[in-house]
């Protein structure tokens, strides 16, 4: 059976032994790391959950099920997965249109787009998105989820949909200018109690997750002190039974295109966040076709136990890593830490107060904005600076997929008129050298250099079709670096324009790799004969001059 056989392909794109070959040697690191992970998680999930719109029970089902079905068929060995902001940000106003019910079918769609993605090897595509347009969308992601926070802070009442705008920004203004004052003093306080120990438990022990410390302190003393602040809802001591999401088969046109922005955004947050794991640690390598089916299976199966969309998370893999995490026993078993944390903590959990959530989201949004990393963008040159500020801004005003779109357009039409200002020509006659005869001021000689491709065709025919004064053109394509279909056709225009004149074209050093396409598009069949090519430059000069002793005599 051939190795690129369809059977080995997609034997590829599934579990085997070999992911836990290592294990034997590193369990106890895994072990460790695993746990580390699933207590920095915990709060994570909870607050995600409750960011979307929905419920903390979803973003901790999430974590558990998702969590655990990428780490098993996922294409990293570090990955943990789970719910994030940014979906987070996504999920919001489909919650506001559809309704909490119809986020469920769209997970389960969702899924099935990115497992159908990983089996058509798309999983290379993320290498396509420049790197300011990823740093500009995570900077728009991290404002989205800082303005998010907001409610948690302003008010102790749940908001209907339709309250305040599905916009962050503008939903942020409505809630502040309307915020109850009497509650500030004891939300603002719990996140700034939060914030405190998520900055500095870090500075005593690297191992302190801060977060967790934080939520602990505000719930003990939302025990003991008399507030009105809200909490998070009972949640039960169990997953529940999974079962199939009802889809309307009517709805299915409004739910496909929300489904398709989730898959997207679980595709490209979760290869991103594969790509820095294998840049961090050397037991990092991943498959991206792989990770793209397991994330795909991780959502399908959170819709099953009514759960949101999962993706690979950046922050959290982190931690894996710096715990000591090498394989995919970390994160299966962060987890299982989160399910025991479900079946014996239920209740204490639920007393949680949504304000400490909060807390921990505003930190996490400011940790997301790597001020270096902005500077050094904004500093490079300004066609990335420019890409990395409208994505950030597209981001926050309108839609993170479509942010990302107009990013890599931005970024790609920058990059065509650089790569087109690279190409040129240049002209020089074969009278202006030492070794000239008479008549070689008919004969010119035009050098093609860089690429000709469909952006700079048009001005290199322009070029070369304004010269005048000569019986014989050679068209030297040796320095021809890169040509497309457009860039093939100009050339065929430029030799039978000159033909059309009564010009001799002479075409010298047709790349190997050239050679195809111009036979295939015409520039080889436009030249009067078949001898009119070479591959020596001197050759060519002794025809061309042939040409015009021809021209003299007659």
């Amino acid at each position: 059976m051939s190795p690129t056989s369809p059977l080995r392909r997609t034997r590829s794109l599934l579990p085997s032994v070999a992911d836990y070959r290592e294990t034997r040697r590193s369990w106890p690191k895994d072990l460790l790391a695993g746990a580390t992970v699933g207590i920095v998680a915990l709060p994570l999930a909870l607050g995600f959950g409750v960011s979307s719109g929905l419920t903390a029970e979803q973003g901790l089902i999430t974590a558990i099920v998702a969590g655990f079905l990428a780490a098993v068929f996922g294409g990293s060995h570090l990955q943990i997965s789970g719910p994030t902001g940014a979906m987070a940000v996504v999920l919001v106003p489909i919650v506001a249109s559809h309704g909490a019910e119809a986020v469920i079918a769209v997970t389960l769609i969702a899924g099935l787009i990115v497992v159908a993605a990983g089996l058509l090897r798309l999983g290379r595509t993320v290498s396509f998105i420049p790197w300011p347009v990823i740093e500009g969308f995570t900077v728009g992601i991290a404002a989205i989820i800082f303005l998010q926070q907001v409610p948690f802070v302003t008010t102790p009442d749940d908001l209907a949909p339709g309250e305040v705008s599905t916009n962050a920004f503008a939903a942020a203004v409505q809630l502040v200018s309307s915020a109850d004052w009497s509650y500030l003093p004891y939300s603002l306080g719990a996140v700034a109690i939060v914030a405190v120990c998520m900055v500095v438990a870090p500075k005593i022990h690297e191992s302190i997750p801060g977060s967790l410390v934080g939520i602990i302190v505000v719930t003990v003393l939302a025990g003991i002190v008399p507030n009105p602040l809200a909490t998070i809802e009972a949640i039960p001591q169990s997953l529940p039974a999974p079962s199939l999401p009802v889809i309307d088969p009517a709805a299915l046109p409004t739910l496909l295109p929300a489904a398709g922005t989730i898959a997207a955004l679980a595709a490209i947050e979760s290869l991103l966040s594969a790509r820095v794991a294998s840049s961090m640690s050397d037991a990092g390598a991943y498959q991206p076709d792989r990770e793209l089916v397991g994330q795909g299976v991780a959502s399908i199966g959170s819709s099953l136990f009514g759960g949101i969309p999962a993706t690979g998370a950046i922050a959290r893999t982190s931690v894996n890593i710096r715990a000591g995490g090498r394989t995919r026993l970390a994160s299966i078993v962060h987890a299982l830490v989160l399910l025991l944390i479900v079946l014996v903590a239920a209740a204490p959990v639920s007393r949680i107060p949504l304000a400490a959530l909060g807390g921990v989201l505003f930190v996490t949004a400011v940790r997301m904005v790597n001020v270096d990393t902005m500077r050094s963008i904004l500093r490079s040159t300004r066609s990335d600076a420019f890409g990395f500020i409208i994505t950030a801004l597209i981001t926050v005003s309108f839609d993170l997929i479509v942010a990302v779109g107009i990013g890599v357009v931005v970024a790609a039409v920058f990059a065509l008129r650089k790569l087109s200002s690279m190409t040129s020509v240049r002209i020089e006659r074969v009278s202006e050298s030492d070794a000239a005869r008479p008549g070689d001021e008919q004969v010119a000689i035009v050098h093609f250099r860089g690429p000709l491709f469909f952006a700079s065709a048009d001005r290199i025919s322009d070029e070369v079709l304004d010269l005048t004064g000569v019986s014989v053109v050679v068209l030297r394509m040796s320095q021809l670096e890169l040509v497309d279909a457009t860039g093939a056709h100009i050339l065929t225009d430029i030799v039978r324009g000159f033909e059309r004149r009564g010009k001799t074209v002479l075409i010298k050093g047709v790349r190997d790799g050239h050679a195809g396409l111009f036979r295939q598009v015409g520039v080889l069949s436009a030249l009067r004969h078949k001898a009119h090519l070479f591959d020596d430059l001197p050759a060519a000069i002794d025809h061309a001059r042939s040409h015009v002793e021809r021209a003299r005599q007659s």
